[in-house]
């Protein structure tokens, strides 16, 4: 999930504590991306309606929610997408974008200026070959650097993210070049995981022992940013991390420079929207687990509140460890910690609790002269078929090799040949 202002929200001044809120206005999308975890392109035939989406619009705001992330799909391709992006501002919430960038035009980001959305965050995943082939489409590289420019001279502040795996690892200096010389104010990375089409490619994914690499270069670029003239803050999801030497580096920013991770925040400040109505604490969650309830039945309030769900992933994350499992059961920092991401835990294994993904668990067992390997399961005929659905893995200790300590190249497992299409209208 993206990652919103103010990592770890201090001094949170929502009643209900929600902070943040990331919604899938449309499933719609004008690109097919290889590592799309909600599998996009078509919309959902029961959308919620202009008025039905307006209501949500001031119910967030009755629930004191600061922050709107407006997302696909891809959220411009809704026709009411103006109207509802104003109306989040005129409730006096910030909403931003996330998207492809596959044509945002001049008239395009102008009509995202009138529309008062304060930030896009335009996807960047390496370079033209790196990025396309992930994208699965010839040009989209070109297509987002040209949708950056048409935003920043409409006036629409522009950040980057950027989705870490084997293609994109090796060209993230010059990504972070490229989003600084593009005005990028930010740049957002998170660990790709099999969830969607990702989980079709699980070649593509990063081994746990190679965030040792990893990690230290996000540190670096971290701080080049930082120190800038013009500074571009690096903003890891909740997925990166934790409790490493450079957690500071890359968690920690102005006045909160020696802050390190907190806990997983879905449901607690965090909620995820989609275009359904579906209701989530997280929007990456798989939805077939996750869901706590529809805005088609329930006020939001209430399910803030009542829902069984919500409060099962906001307990979790203030309450004991008697949800770990595997090392991380008996982790120096599980109280804290809880787990790390929810969501990339549950993707892999079918459930949290437990998530190889960490910078202290990686060097720990370096030290043991051990490892963590990921191995992908056969999935189930069917299973790989929906949005949010996923393959699940095992995971196994072996033996430490030193001369394996870089992050390898792509496997060519089901590799997707970009395809050359016109940009949509």
């Amino acid at each position: 999930m993206s990652a919103p202002r103010g990592d770890g929200f201090p001094g949170v001044r929502s009643p209900s504590g929600l902070v943040y809120v990331v919604w899938e206005i449309t499933l719609r999308c004008d690109l097919s991306c290889a590592h799309c975890g909600s599998r996009a392109g078509r919309a959902r035939p029961d959308e919620l309606t202009t008025e039905e989406a307006l209501r949500v619009v001031g119910e967030l705001a009755e629930l004191g929610a600061e922050e709107i992330t407006l997302i696909g799909g891809e959220a411009y391709l809704r026709p009411d997408f103006e109207e509802l992006a104003s109306a989040i501002a005129d409730a006096g919430m910030r909403c931003a974008m996330t998207s492809g960038g596959r044509a945002i035009d001049t008239e395009r980001a102008r009509a995202l200026r009138r529309a008062r959305v304060s930030q896009v965050s335009v996807s960047l995943d390496g370079l033209a070959h790196a990025h396309d082939v992930q994208r699965s489409l010839t040009g989209s590289f070109d297509a987002a650097l040209q949708s950056m420019k048409c935003l920043a001279d409409a006036g629409v502040e522009v950040s980057v993210n950027t989705q870490l795996n084997r293609w994109s690892f090796p060209d993230l200096d010059a990504v972070f070049a490229l989003a600084h010389a593009h005005g990028a104010a930010s740049w957002q990375v998170q660990h790709t995981v099999p969830m969607g089409r990702a989980a079709e490619r699980p070649g593509w994914l990063f081994q746990p022992w190679e965030i040792l690499v990893v990690h230290p270069k996000l540190a670096e670029l971290a701080a080049r940013g930082a120190a800038m003239e013009r500074p571009m803050h690096l903003w890891p999801a909740n997925n990166i991390g934790y409790f490493g030497p450079h957690e500071a580096q890359i968690r920690g920013r102005g006045v909160h420079r020696d802050r390190a991770w907190g806990g997983c925040i879905a449901g607690k400040h965090a909620l995820g929207l989609e275009s359904d109505g579906t209701v989530k604490g997280c929007p990456s969650l798989p939805t077939a687990t996750w869901a706590a309830g529809s805005t088609r039945t329930h006020r939001l309030a209430d399910l803030w509140e009542e829902s069984r769900t919500l409060r099962r992933i906001r307990d979790r994350a203030s309450e004991g460890g008697s949800d770990l499992w595997g090392r991380c059961k008996d982790c120096y920092y599980a109280s804290v910690c809880r787990g790390g991401c929810t969501w990339t835990a549950e993707v892999f294994f079918g459930k949290h609790g437990n998530n190889p993904y960490c910078h202290h668990r990686a060097s720990t067992l370096r030290e043991q002269g051990l490892r963590e390997r990921l191995i992908p399961q056969p999935p189930a005929p069917g299973v790989l078929a929906a949005p949010f659905d996923h393959r699940l893995f095992s995971l196994v200790e072996e033996p430490f090799r030193d001369d394996e300590l870089f992050v390898a190249p792509p496997t060519s497992d089901f590799f997707p040949t970009p395809r050359r299409l016109p940009l949509a209208p």
